[in-house]
């Protein structure tokens, strides 16, 4: 059998050595259009910032190695050109020598990943604007960098990856703009939780223009104009494009393989192409949201890996089958990390799916045991039914450990209130009794069995002001004092029972602390002498960190000024 793979990355890699692991005879070639192998995309901005000082610390394998161990063709810098599905043949160009030849195969992997989104803007070729995504592209930013010494950058996109290389740029030294068109950055997050990213990259003096579009670039002096829709030119010693990636399909398009979201390959689930004897797998294709069951386009290292592990043993004779992703990922933005998995709240809700969420502020660790940092997390999750959806953290510590145990228990098919009852390890170094994923379960489990009512920042312009209801903040005197919600009054929670008198009998209450969690106990306190209270989910640490960031991008959007 002899297997032809297309691009020699993350899919396209893990299918080779898999292929080999199972067939010892398998006749194995890969074709790779960059002059890199099995590279990690993910730390390119690393290399940039120079976190990573070694270049050949990026690819995790070399065409001579991996053909030492698995007897893998690797022919770098060659570029397939067509597919011929009846002829079994591929089209492949030599991109150093200009020689172009055919290749047959018995099966055939499409691995050729995605490429940077390129809108059709004037100057988008001046050689001070940049993409990033191979390892060229890396070397030539960095090489730009080193020569020039550009004092400013502008990133069109606040991805992960624009997120990631703004952080970089700036320990360079450079001052940084992130340009998006969407009114936050990184949209796997609610407009909420991004609030707290927004934040952290602000502290560390990064400007952002959100809600801005990006409409050209023109030279100016040693450095260029950014163009903006209906507002003057910002001006940077570079720009670095990083909108999002786009499925790189051409080839299938060209095949007639059916395609699908954004031209993306349409394969069922074990991988297989519309066409006889063609697979594909990674940022290319289409998938099944393991959440929703919506199609998707999930561009992610680990999917990829697993696809190209399927296909591969699907290939082989195997029987592997591709159960969908569900967007797990996670991203350091300085000091914070900030992780999510399964759908956001804006993206159940624009599902159909009727979703709730609860919000919760937890201490990494004991709090008794020093070191210990705030995360704000919100776990989604569907009503009446209690399916778990998906989750948000942010935070200092112990995020990619919670965001995982929040990642298998979606793929298990937990509902939120199970999430009370998992067994999970504790030390007071790196937990509490109560771990914080066990809290979000009391808490959803609180509300399933009528405990808690809750309202949300949404409902706050709503809130009764005209006295038929009671607006109860339960903080000290001291924290009431530093900022609170306008017309809401202070009783600490501690004096709630003897002050009770202040509050008329038969009206609702709406209550609120710093956490959440003082305004619970309220609540209890006021359902035991009679009162319909309900919890404000977050705390006024959560309304006031949104509201804020809410603040400045309104105020940006009416001055035309950057953040």
């Amino acid at each position: 059998m002899k297997v032809v793979i297309i691009g020699g990355v993350a899919g396209g890699a893990t299918a080779a050595a898999r292929i080999r692991r199972l067939d010892e005879q398998a006749e194995i070639v890969v074709f790779e259009r960059s002059g890199y192998i099995s590279y990690a995309n993910c730390g390119l901005p690393y290399y940039i910032g120079g976190v990573i000082e070694d270049p050949e610390a990026l690819t995790l394998q070399t065409p001579e190695s991996f053909f030492s161990r698995f007897r893998v063709h690797m022919r770098v810098r060659h570029e397939v050109t067509a597919i011929r599905p009846e002829q079994k043949t591929v089209c492949v160009k030599n991109l150093d020598t200009g020689e172009s030849f055919e290749e047959s195969y018995d099966r055939l992997i499409l691995s050729p990943g995605a490429k940077p989104t390129q809108p059709r803007l004037p100057g988008s070729g001046l050689p001070n604007v940049f993409t990033l995504r191979t390892v060229e592209d890396t070397f030539r930013i960095k090489d730009y960098i080193q020569k020039n010494h550009p004092a400013s950058a502008v990133l069109a996109g606040g991805g992960f990856i624009g997120l990631e290389l703004a952080e970089n740029l700036r320990e360079l030294g450079l001052e940084v703009t992130i340009v998006q068109r969407p009114r936050q950055l990184m949209n796997p997050f609610d407009p909420d939780m991004a609030a707290f990213i927004h934040g952290e990259v602000r502290r560390h003096g990064i400007k952002l223009a959100l809600g801005r579009t990006v409409e050209g670039f023109a030279p100016h002096g040693s450095g260029v104009d950014v163009l903006l829709k209906d507002e003057a030119p910002l001006h940077a010693g570079m720009v670095v494009l990083a909108i999002g990636v786009t499925p790189d399909t051409a080839l299938a398009r060209d095949a007639g393989l059916e395609l699908g979201l954004k031209g993306s390959i349409v394969v069922n689930d074990r991988m297989e192409t519309s066409a006889p004897g063609i697979y594909a797998v990674g940022d290319a294709v289409q998938v099944k949201h393991s959440v929703t069951g919506e199609d998707a386009v999930i561009s992610l290292a680990g999917p990829a890996n697993k696809q190209g592990r399927i296909a591969a043993d699907n290939i082989c004779g195997g029987g592997s089958r591709y159960l969908g992703s569900q967007g797990s990922s996670v991203i350091k933005v300085f000091g914070l990390t900030a992780a999510a998995t399964g759908v956001n709240e804006t993206n159940a809700k624009k599902a159909g799916l009727a979703a709730d969420k609860v919000v919760l502020s937890p201490m990494s660790r004991a709090g008794y045991y020093p070191g210990g940092r705030v995360m704000t997390m919100k776990v989604v999750f569907e009503k009446e039914t209690y399916r778990l959806l998906g989750a948000q953290i942010v935070g200092y510590e112990g995020v990619d450990k919670r965001i995982d145990v929040l990642a298998t228990a979606i793929r298990a098919g937990l509902k939120a209130t199970q999430l009370k009852d998992l067994d999970l390890a504790y030390a007071p170094p790196y937990s509490s009794a109560k771990d914080p994923v066990n809290m979000a379960g009391f808490m959803v489990d609180n509300i399933a069995g009528g405990v808690l009512r809750q309202w949300h920042l949404e409902d706050v312009p709503a809130l009764p002001r005209d006295g038929s209801a009671a607006l109860l903040d339960v903080r000290t005197p001291q924290e009431f004092g530093r900022g609170h919600v306008e017309g809401f009054q202070n009783i600490p929670v501690d004096e709630l029972r003897e002050q009770l008198g202040e509050l008329e009998p038969g009206r609702p209450v709406y209550v609120m602390c710093q956490s959440g969690l003082r305004s619970y106990i309220a609540c209890r306190i006021l359902a035991g002498h009679g009162f319909t209270a309900y919890n404000f989910s977050g705390g006024y640490r959560f309304y006031d960190a949104v509201t804020h960031d809410r603040c400045l991008i309104e105020r940006a959007a009416a001055c035309g000024m950057d953040q």
